[in-house]
C-alpha cells in the first residue's frame, strides 16, 4: 500500500469510527497517525494494536472497532480488487484457488471442519479455512445491485452444529459420558463453532465491501456502542448488557438529587445563634444563621408508560427502577397504559428481573381499553395514590407523552408536581417528533421539565445537569 493509500485508509477509518458512535477526537486521530510511524506496517496485528491503544477508550467499544478495522485493513484482498488497486486497465475475474480446502468435496470439508472444531492444529488455520469455504459456498445468485455473498449458505452447507455428536464420540471413546470431560469438550467445540461463524461473517463482509464499497458496508454492519443504542430499538440481549451500566447511573442519580436538595434549600432559622450574633450590632440581626439540614436519602416515585409503543423503553425503565430501589430510602413505582397500578411489589430485593417483568405484564392492572391515556392515568393516580408524593419526594415520569388525543389532565399533573420536591420527565422520542400527531410534549413540558432521553448517553447527561 502506498503512502497516499495509507493516509486515505487512515482518514476513512477514523471517520468510520466516529460515524459508528465511537468517540474519537482529532487529537487522538493524530496520535494514531504518529503511532503508525513507530511500528512495522507489514505486521497487521501490530497495526491493530496501535490503533486500539490510541483510539479505543472502553472495552465495550472494542467489538465495533475490530469489525471496522477488518473492513478497512483486511487480512487478504481478492485478486480482482488487488489488480484494481494496482492500476491494471483490465483485470480478469479471480479464479477459485486449487488444491487445499477447496480442492475437495463437501464430505472432506466437513471432515476438516470437525478437526478444526476439536482444536487440531494440524488441520490448518480457522480463518484460512473460513475464507476458502466462503469462496466455495458463499456466492449465491442475487438481483442486480444486491450482494452475492452470504454467510448462511456456508453454514447451511457445512452445518457445524451437526458435528457435535461425532466429535463427542471420538473424543470420549472408552470414557463415561455426561461427566466433566464431556462438558469440557462441548465447551471447546461450542467456542470453536462461534469462532468459525465469526470468521465466515468477517470474510463475507470483506467481500461485500470489495464489491460495493467499504463505507457502505461499514455503515450497515456496525451497531452503535451500547450507550448510544436507541431505547425504542433495544433488544433483549442489549438489556442484559445494560444491567452493568444502570447501577452506576442509579447511584449518580441519587447523589445528584441529594446535592440539589442540599444546595437548593437552607435549613430552618437558628434563632439563638442569630440573636447572639446580633449583640455585636446593638441587637440588630444583620446576619441570620440557619440550622444545617440533616442528610437523608431522597424518596422517589416513578410513573412509567408501559404501552406497546414504548415497550422497549418500558423494559429499560423497569430495569432502572430495579436499580434505583437500592439508592433511595423509599421507591414506589407505578405503571400505566390507560389506567395505573403500583408495580413496586414486583421489584422486591432478590427478585429475578425477567420473572418480575413477566409477572408485571400478567398481574398488574394497567390496561382498561388498551389505548394509552396519560390524562386518565394521572387522574387515577391522584385519586388512589396521591399520598405517595410529599415534600421529600422526587417525581420521575417516563414516557413519550402520546395520549391518543385524550384530555391531558394538565391541572392534575400540575397539582402532583407541585407537591413533589423535584419533578422530571424523560421522553424517549427524538425532540423533532415532539408535538407531532397526538404528542402533548410541550404542554406537559410546561408543567414538568421534559428531557429527551433516547439512550444511556442522554440519560447520563440528564443526571449531570441535575448538579
Amino acid at each position: 500500500m502506498t503512502g497516499d493509500g495509507l493516509v486515505g485508509r487512515h482518514v476513512g477509518f477514523v471517520r468510520a469510527l466516529r460515524e459508528a458512535g465511537l468517540p474519537v477526537s482529532p487529537a487522538e486521530g493524530l496520535d494514531a497517525a504518529r503511532a503508525l510511524a513507530l511500528i512495522d506496517l507489514s505486521e497487521r496485528e501490530s497495526l491493530r494494536a496501535a490503533y486500539a491503544a490510541t483510539l479505543v477508550k472502553r472495552p465495550a467499544h472494542r467489538p465495533g472497532f475490530d469489525m471496522l478495522f477488518d473492513l478497512w485493513f483486511p487480512p487478504v484482498t481478492s485478486a480482482l480488487t488487488a489488480a484494481r488497486e494496482a492500476g491494471a486497465e483490465e483485470a480478469e475475474p479471480p479464479r477459485p484457488p486449487t488444491g487445499g480446502a477447496t480442492g475437495y468435496g463437501l464430505p472432506e470439508h466437513r471432515e476438516q471442519l470437525a478437526r478444526l472444531l476439536m482444536g487440531d492444529e494440524a488441520a490448518g488455520s480457522m480463518a484460512e479455512f473460513a475464507r476458502a469455504m466462503v469462496e466455495r459456498y458463499g456466492r449465491q445468485p442475487a438481483a442486480a445491485g444486491r450482494q452475492n455473498w452470504f454467510s448462511y449458505s456456508v453454514l447451511r452447507a457445512l452445518s457445524p452444529e451437526t458435528l457435535m455428536a461425532r466429535i463427542l464420540a471420538e473424543a470420549l471413546a472408552g470414557r463415561e459420558r455426561g461427566g466433566l470431560a464431556e462438558r469440557m469438550v462441548r465447551r471447546r467445540v461450542t467456542d470453536n463453532i462461534r469462532r468459525f461463524e465469526e470468521a465466515v461473517a468477517a470474510d463475507v463482509r470483506r467481500r461485500i465491501a470489495e464489491d460495493s464499497g467499504v463505507e457502505r458496508i461499514a455503515r450497515s454492519a456496525v451497531r452503535p456502542p451500547l450507550e448510544q443504542v436507541d431505547f425504542l430499538r433495544i433488544t433483549r440481549a442489549d438489556l442484559a448488557r445494560l444491567r452493568r451500566e444502570v447501577y452506576p447511573l442509579a447511584r449518580r442519580l441519587a447523589t445528584r438529587l441529594v446535592i440539589k436538595h442540599r444546595h437548593g434549600h437552607r435549613g430552618r432559622l437558628d434563632f439563638r445563634r442569630t440573636v447572639r450574633a446580633s449583640l455585636g450590632t446593638g441587637g440588630v440581626p444583620l446576619t441570620t444563621h440557619n440550622r444545617p439540614r440533616r442528610p437523608h436519602k431522597p424518596e422517589l416515585v416513578i410513573l412509567s408508560d408501559t404501552s406497546d409503543s414504548v415497550s422497549s423503553f418500558a423494559h429499560f425503565t423497569l430495569l432502572l427502577t430495579y436499580a434505583l430501589r437500592e439508592q433511595f430510602s423509599k421507591v414506589r413505582a407505578f405503571g400505566f397504559v390507560d389506567t395505573i397500578d403500583e408495580i413496586t411489589r414486583f421489584f422486591v430485593p432478590g427478585a429475578d428481573l425477567v420473572e418480575a417483568m413477566t409477572r408485571l405484564t400478567q398481574e398488574a392492572d394497567m390496561v382498561r381499553f388498551g389505548r394509552t391515556n396519560y390524562g386518565h392515568a394521572f387522574e387515577r393516580f391522584a385519586e388512589k395514590y396521591a399520598d405517595a408524593i410529599g415534600p421529600k419526594t422526587s417525581l420521575l415520569i417516563l414516557g413519550d407523552a402520546r395520549s391518543n388525543y385524550q384530555p391531558p389532565a394538565l391541572d392534575t399533573l400540575t397539582a402532583l408536581a407541585g407537591r413533589a420536591r423535584h419533578a422530571y420527565w424523560l421522553n424517549p422520542e427524538p425532540r423533532p417528533q415532539w408535538d407531532t400527531g397526538d404528542s402533548e410534549a410541550t404542554a406537559y413540558g410546561a408543567v414538568v421539565p421534559m428531557y429527551e432521553c433516547r439512550n444511556v448517553t442522554q440519560l447520563t447527561a440528564f443526571i449531570e445537569e441535575l448538579a
